[in-house]
């Protein structure tokens, strides 16, 4: 489990994350909701270390991150930001390969090539493996980025708005693959999502956002209501059934 405690970041005067208090739940997928600069990203870059918070601890597995070596942390939780684009001549097998450097630190031995295939295999790529980052498609390289992820064989998987950019296809695509991530292999996939019927479809928790501070959390049922959704986003959301799922109906 990673436990947030009293986690806070300013920017200037400015309040991003004030004061948030959650808890990632372990072999489920827990999606970050809320209004624009809610501070959903920020308090992301925080639970993962690339930003530093100004106040509060984040707990990872009962042992605090601060006190965790770099190494430590990076065979751990892998994080996916949403600036993933690299001006560098890479095929996808070599970007999915960074994602062995915490164990391998550049030599591939083995046991890392097979982590690699494995990877690959997972997300439909072994068999383009060796075709250019440049010449994919949008949705193939946001794939190939994840693949770097599954590759690092974390426990905790960290993802900033993966589904920017992305046509519905891709992206129902790459939410089927985060859940057979939880569902087959014990993952716990940490997510911040725009829509909320991707996440009411596919979370097991959400945890809402709004002016920094967390003003829902708990299981998706309880999250995917009338009145919660109006407290989050200031608007009448109506919720339909369909075939099990609860359906936002934001558009009308």
């Amino acid at each position: 489990m990673i436990m947030v405690r009293g986690l806070s970041k300013l920017y200037g005067k400015a309040k991003v994350v004030e004061d948030v208090t959650v808890d990632i739940h372990r072999g489920q997928i827990t999606s970050f909701i809320g209004p624009n600069g809610a501070g959903k990203s920020t308090l992301l870059s925080m639970v993962s270390r690339l930003l530093e918070a100004d106040t509060g601890e984040v707990l990872l597995d009962k042992r605090d991150m601060k006190k965790l070596s770099s190494d430590e942390i990076s065979k751990k939780v892998s994080i996916l930001k949403q600036s993933n684009f690299l001006h560098v001549k890479l095929t996808i097998r070599e970007l999915v390969s960074f994602g062995r450097f915490p164990y391998s630190k550049g030599r591939l031995t083995a046991e890392d090539e097979i982590k690699v295939d494995e990877a690959l295999t997972y997300m439909d790529l072994l068999t383009m493996q060796d075709t250019y980052l440049d010449e994919l498609s949008g949705g193939q390289r946001q794939r190939a980025f994840i693949a770097m992820v599954i590759a690092q064989d974390t426990d905790y998987i960290l993802l900033d708005e993966p589904l920017n950019n992305l046509d519905m296809k891709h992206s129902v695509q790459i939410m089927k693959m985060l859940r057979r991530l939880v569902d087959e292999l014990g993952k716990t996939v940490v997510i911040v999502l725009h829509d909320i019927n991707f996440a009411s479809v596919y979370s097991d928790r959400i945890v809402a956002m709004k002016n920094g501070k967390v003003v829902k959390d708990g299981p998706t049922k309880e999250i995917i209501q009338s009145d919660s959704l109006r407290e989050i986003y200031d608007m009448d959301i109506p919720i339909k059934n369909v075939n099990n799922c609860r359906i936002c109906v934001y558009y009308s």
